[in-house]
């Protein structure tokens, strides 16, 4: 960052510090401000001479605060962290515009232009850019983690300073009109202060979907036209020889009322109103753009004369909707597209009304738009009768910026996935088998027995289940989950459900099983050529992993699978899970697992002629694999990628990418950049294979020193239970779902988002770095040039300089002084002192080693924006985990107000998470 841009950044955070400042004056009086003030004075210094004793004297300092003290302390450091965030958005805005304005006429580096000049002077040809981008597939998938604890009206008064700040950036205002955008900020900042940061009733599902939708309503929707245009641009400007329409190869997904994984409240009825909910915010927007169009396309018979096809629909259209406003005379693209605006209006209609039923055919009324086709068929008339009249700028404008929208989000929105856990899927299997007379006990066959009846059963097309249900009511919650799916394909729209994920899946009959329940739901018709759904097994712990290659083979040699792979486009999509094999494994080994797996898998599908299909489950957490996306993609093994790219966005990662449209629109730059370059391979790009075989050693060592730590250390789970807020994070508002699978109380069975989740509230951070430094340790001892070959691979290898970039960043938001007092509040002090220290010890360790592999003197020297962040940041987020010690130590004491306490807890997480970031 340039000097001039630091200081704009500085001056933005001083604009809004200081009127946050003025607000807390003038409402809460001056002793509340300097309260603030001393507070984050004392902290500060702490980071200048780190004291475990002056850190414990400041906890006891702020315990003799009551409560409001202590509330208004949170509110003024949580309100600064959503300020400060949205100042470094905007810097982040500003630097894109900076180096796009320097570097014209050449692309920006990392975007989809920059890719295809690499490609071309690599002698990539047009011809093979077709033939990628006819095959090519990028779908963002959303999901719903309890890491966004912000309420949408919070997120929406934050958008709505972006904008002022934005307007300031870019216009350039008089001072009358800059001190009216300073009033509007202003009075933003007075409504935050003044409004409930936390939600008072645990999120439902559907308030979710809406908080979802908001953002991809508020963002996508403008920013996804744009970047087709610039990416056919692009094209044009680097191979003229393209000629043809760019398939609309980025899609979007969504889990959010569909992934029943734990979650008792995603129901069968729940997945249908999210669609429904999700249909509607797209229609209505749809309804905008073609208000839009109508007082556009004025466009006269006399001088722009339509296509007779165009005429006809017309004709075809006034049979069904005679009363629809023409406009004037003459003006037949006002009269299309008030006709559109009719179907859509009809189909919101039809939505809002139908009664779904399964195994029923589809009976929409006339005039409803129940596919993509549809829709799309209604607007290339109007582009294609244009073109013909030569009205190019009508078709290259806001006419084709309607028909990308329609390519892209279809009439259903965001493509729905539906996930559920193998378990239930085997235990309902088993009912219904033992029902049908086939099999008395499944559940205890060997899975070769399994793959034995269930492929036997898939050949003989014989029905197993009734129409009427009469299985237990987690069976039948099953069965209705695939019925609906049905009913949603053929009564609302065939395109809104593709993939059917299956958890924890360890053996090919979890994947068969799927199958069969989805040929009991006419999902799967192989006789009359159909397969609607595809079937992905998660593999997510260590051992699933290394067997995904053997389980994927068994399944190609079944004649049904393979036909169920043929009806589905001879397309094995399968998903790596990032977040359960790191808490089960480790850092390390989780993603050299995952790394080897995708190897492994890639071998074993080209030798059968299908192509892969990789869904990796990233979380916004390094522990759950989250970092740079564009960095992470180019780090992915050669030949796993293809064009073709499913990766999950997660959390306060949702709102930090795509919640401003320059944002937005550079993050899904930079992914078709890396999509790009990463199905272009040069020669050069494999990695050395002794370098694997060292990654082999390494992530076994990292292991052994992790399990050694969390599974076999007596009482770590002690430890983890009081040091950090997991049982508190367990009773909190935050996200919809359970923390924890059943109700065992042990390590396994905690789902890996608050295990991670907690560390970081803690400043410990461990899921993201511990045993790494072990494990170089143990391998530098072994090896004296050893260092110098970690220094190469950092420098050649993607993978290898990924991983260690991701372990710097998460060990310098670690805070082992912050970390020894959540120790405190163990009641055991000699176990506490014990698992800190060997804790602590590997962090120095591990912090020792990647500055000498990266050869920095500390961490994020080679990257100062990132490092200047965090130490920005530090002086306001050590208050807060502070204080959140203290409400600890009262609501684990017994002190009253208990639910008071605890919702004050729940505000420090969340001020806490805004100032960490990619915390889940």
């Amino acid at each position: 960052m340039t000097q001039t841009a630091q200081d704009a950044l500085s001056s933005d955070i001083h604009l809004l510090g200081d009127l946050l400042g003025e607000i807390i004056r003038r409402i809460e009086g001056e002793q509340a401000f300097e309260l603030e003030e001393e507070v984050r004075a004392a902290t500060k210094a702490l980071r200048t001479a780190p004291s475990i004793e002056e850190a414990r004297r400041l906890c006891d300092r702020l315990d003799r605060l009551d409560l409001p003290a202590l509330s208004l302390l949170i509110r003024a450091f949580g309100v600064y962290f959503d300020l400060i965030n949205l100042a470094e958005q905007q810097a982040r805005v500003r630097a894109i515009r900076d180096r796009t304005r320097q570097g014209y006429p050449l692309p920006i580096a990392e975007s989809p232009e920059a890719a295809l000049r690499r490609l071309h002077d690599r002698g990539i040809t047009a011809e093979q850019l077709k033939r990628y981008f006819d095959r090519a597939l990028i779908s963002p998938v959303f999901t719903a983690h309890p890491t966004e604890a912000r309420r949408r009206t919070v997120l929406k008064k934050l958008w709505r300073i972006a904008r002022e700040l934005d307007r300031i950036e870019r216009i350039n205002l008089l001072p009358r009109e800059r001190e009216l955008a300073t009033t509007a900020i202003t009075e933003e900042i007075e409504a935050l202060w003044l409004s409930e940061r936390i939600r008072e009733a645990r999120p439902t599902v559907l308030d979710e979907v809406r908080q979802g939708l908001q953002i991809i309503e508020d963002a996508l929707f403008h920013v996804v036209p744009r970047l087709y245009r610039e990416l056919d641009e692009a094209l044009q400007r680097v191979y003229p020889a393209y000629d043809r329409h760019v398939p609309s190869f980025l899609r979007f997904g969504s889990w959010i009322g569909g992934d029943r994984d734990g979650n008792p409240y995603v129901t069968p009825e729940i997945t249908a109103r999210a669609l429904r909910l999700q249909q509607e915010t797209l229609f209505q927007h749809y309804l905008q753009r073609i208000g839009d169009l109508f007082s556009r396309l004025s466009h006269s018979s006399f001088f722009a004369p339509p296509s007779p096809e165009l005429m006809r629909s017309l004709e075809e259209d006034e049979a069904i909707f005679p009363d629809v406003y023409t406009g004037q005379p003459h003006e037949p693209y006002r009269l299309k597209c008030g006709f559109i605006d009719a179907k859509l209006r009809r189909t919101l209609d039809y939505l809002r009304t139908i009664e779904l039923r399964w195994s029923e055919e589809a009976h929409a009324p006339p005039g409803v738009y129940l596919s993509r086709q549809q829709l799309l068929h209604d607007l290339m008339l109007m582009a294609d009768s244009l073109r013909q009249s030569k009205a190019t700028a009508a078709v290259s404008g806001a006419v084709q910026d309607m028909i990308r929208l329609v390519e892209v989000f279809g009439v259903h929105m965001l493509t729905l996935d539906i996930r559920q856990h193998s378990a239930r899927h085997v235990e309902a299997m088993a009912e219904v088998l033992r029902w049908a007379g086939v099999c008395e006990d499944y559940s205890s066959l060997t899975a070769d027995e399994r793959i034995e009846i269930l492929a036997h059963e898939l050949e003989s097309q014989r029905p197993l289940i009734p129409t009427h249900l009469a299985f237990s009511p987690s069976t039948n919650e099953i069965i209705e989950t695939f019925r609906t799916v049905a009913a949603l394909l053929e009564q609302q729209c065939p395109e809104a459900i593709e993939t059917y994920i299956i958890s924890m899946a360890t053996e090919p009959a979890h994947i068969l099983e799927v199958l069969l329940f989805a040929r009991e739901a006419r999902l799967f018709r192989p006789l009359e050529g159909v397969s609607k759904l595809n079937i992905v097994p998660l593999f997510e712990t260590l051992d699933s992993l290394q067997r995904a290659p053997e389980i994927i083979s068994r399944l190609f040699n079944l004649p049904i699978y393979r036909q169920h792979l043929k009806l589905r486009g001879n397309i094995q999509e399968v998903m790596i899970g990032y977040s359960d094999s790191n808490k089960e494994s480790g850092f390390l080994q989780s993603v050299w697992a995952l790394y080897r797996a995708e190897c492994a898998l890639s071998d074993v599908v080209s030798q059968a002629g299908i192509d892969i299909q990789i869904f990796h489950g990233r979380g916004g957490a390094i522990g759950r694999g989250g970092g740079p996306a564009n960095r992470a993609i180019l780090a992915q093994p050669r030949g796993t990628i293809n064009g073709r790219l499913r990766i999950t966005e997660q959390g306060e990662v949702i709102s930090d990418r795509y919640g401003h449209h320059a944002v937005a629109e550079r993050h899904l730059e930079q992914v078709i950049n890396a999509v790009l370059l990463a199905s272009f391979p040069r020669g050069a790009d494999h990695p050395d294979p002794a370098w694997e075989d060292l990654l082999d050693r390494l992530a076994a060592s990292a292991r052994r020193h992790y399990r050694g730590l969390v599974y076999e250390t007596p009482a770590f789970l002690t430890y983890f239970e009081q040091a950090t807020p997991i049982n508190e994070l367990s009773q909190v508002r935050i996200g919809s779902r359970p923390t924890r699978r059943g109700r065992a109380k042990g390590i396994e069975d905690l789902r890996a988002i608050p295990w991670v989740f907690s560390w970081i509230q803690s400043r410990h951070t461990l899921p993201g770095w511990y045993g790494l430094g072990s494990a170089i340790a143990e391998y530098l001892a072994e090896d004296p040039k050893g260092l110098q070959t970690l220094q190469v691979m950092y420098e050649r290898w993607p993978f290898w300089r990924t991983t260690i970039d991701n372990a710097q960043m998460i060990l310098a938001k670690a805070d082992m002084t912050i970390a020894r007092l959540y120790a405190d509040l163990v009641e055991d002090q000699a176990l506490a002192e014990m698992i800190y220290e060997q804790i602590a010890s590997e962090y120095r360790r591990t912090v020792d080693l990647v500055c000498a592999i990266t050869q920095q003197s500390e961490l994020l020297d080679d990257m100062p924006v990132l490092q200047n962040s965090i130490r920005r940041r530090n002086p306001y987020v050590d208050p807060l985990s502070f204080i959140q010690i203290v409400l600890l130590r009262r609501l684990r004491a017994g002190q009253e107000p208990h639910d008071e306490l605890l919702k004050m807890v729940l505000e420090s997480i969340n001020g806490i998470a805004a100032g960490l970031r990619n915390t889940g």
